[in-house]
């Protein structure tokens, strides 16, 4: 499969992994293995990372030295939050540049609250972060991010956690057509064949971790979502047949056919 490029630097998996909700690292560890990933995000205001002393890290179990982190900013829901937990996040894994912005609208639907968004996404930027930012399936906001200077835009399919796959393909075709940095579909995938949809329709990556997670096999989904990145990815790069109401035209020749006059 063709590689990832994000801020620059390419990646083999186009699936990107979350860290929590999972049972221990343990789980944690077998899951982002067995899904390929190459990128998975923390959220820093509830994984340990070295902020809290004498307890498990993360950065045992899945060793930077191994994968890309990227620290998001879960639970924040004002743009100064949100900066400021990006900011520690940086003096933690020793001046690491590539994080997630998201900045929540409230606390049961978890939807992008936008104009905290752009406004932590100006801020970020000019304090030398590599923005990769959930947001609403807006084009016009999408595009408004990356002339901001976001390294990718990363557009809800359905609402976080709740498994509901890609509610509106439509916003997201505008905001693939409009894009000039990597498109990646950020919450509501449910299971595999939402992360094929995603990809077919030419997203350039999918970041999920509640489909992993609260998968009763967490594992054996994992490797289920891998496979459906890649299918779903030569299947974008293949082209689809088009999609007609009949088929007209016979699948085999039907010159020649024994008995049948020329």
């Amino acid at each position: 499969m063709d590689s990832l490029t994000i801020a620059g630097k390419p990646y083999g998996s186009r699936l990107l992994i979350g860290t929590g909700k999972y049972k221990d690292f343990d789980e944690t560890r077998r899951a982002v293995e067995a899904s390929g990933a190459e990128i998975v995000t923390v959220a820093i205001r509830r994984t340990n990372i070295g902020q809290n002393a004498g307890e498990p890290s993360l950065l045992d179990a899945l060793p930077p030295s191994k994968y890309t982190y990227l620290p998001n900013t879960a639970g924040c829901y004002t743009a100064d939050e949100a900066v400021r937990t990006l900011r520690l996040a940086r003096e933690l894994l020793d001046g690491h540049e590539l994080v997630k912005l998201e900045v929540l609208g409230d606390a049961k639907s978890l939807f992008p609250n936008m104009m905290e968004t752009l406004k932590a996404a100006e801020t970020l930027v000019r304090d030398g972060f590599k923005v990769m930012v959930y947001c609403s399936d807006d084009p016009i906001l999408a595009k408004r991010l990356e002339e901001i200077g976001c390294v990718a835009v990363m557009p809800l399919a359905s609402l976080i956690g709740s498994g509901m796959g890609i509610l509106n393909p439509w916003n997201l075709q505008l905001i693939l057509e409009n894009a000039k940095v990597p498109v990646i579909v950020d919450a509501g995938v449910g299971t595999a064949s939402d992360a094929a949809i995603a990809m077919e329709l030419g997203c350039d990556g999918v970041l999920m971790n509640t489909a992993v997670a609260a998968a009763k096999n967490p594992i054996l989904m994992a490797q289920a979502m891998k496979k459906a990145i890649e299918a779903g990815r030569e299947a974008y790069l293949a082209g689809r047949m088009p999609k007609k109401l009949y088929a007209a035209a016979p699948s085999s020749p039907a010159t020649g056919i024994i008995g049948k006059a020329a």
